[in-house]
């Protein structure tokens, strides 16, 4: 895999992870919420027009062009489990800042998840 195709992917994925951990900040300055067909509207325009929110969307659209380009490049069978990268990713971020538990559990995880993708990557 050349530079260009790294870095495509790389890009595609960080910007992936980001925006879920965008969407979490989002959520948590709004607070937690029930649906109900009385505050559809209400709690609409607050996930609408909360920053969070609306920049994690925007990461998405640019995450899926970017991604469209890798994929013009690479074999989805490699590029695909690069996407599992993102779980690494998010879950040392939610550590970092929400303070969110890192157990042996989930680092084995991890650390299989990074294997994988490492095996995959070199096939």
């Amino acid at each position: 895999m050349n530079f260009v195709s790294f870095a495509l992917i790389f890009t595609g994925v960080m910007l992936n992870a980001a925006a879920q951990i965008l969407l979490k900040a989002g959520t948590n300055a709004i607070g937690h919420f029930e649906f109900s067909a009385a505050n559809i509207m209400p709690i609409g325009w607050k996930l609408f027009t909360e920053w969070h929110i609306v920049v994690a969307l925007s990461f998405y659209v640019i995450s899926v062009i970017i991604w469209i380009l890798a994929l013009s490049r690479v074999p989805v069978s490699i590029a695909y489990p690069m996407i599992s990268l993102g779980y690494v990713v998010g879950a040392v971020a939610a550590w970092w800042l929400f303070d969110e538990a890192l157990n042996p559990a989930k680092l084995i995880g991890i650390g299989v998840i990074i294997l994988g993708v490492v095996i995959i990557s070199r096939a």
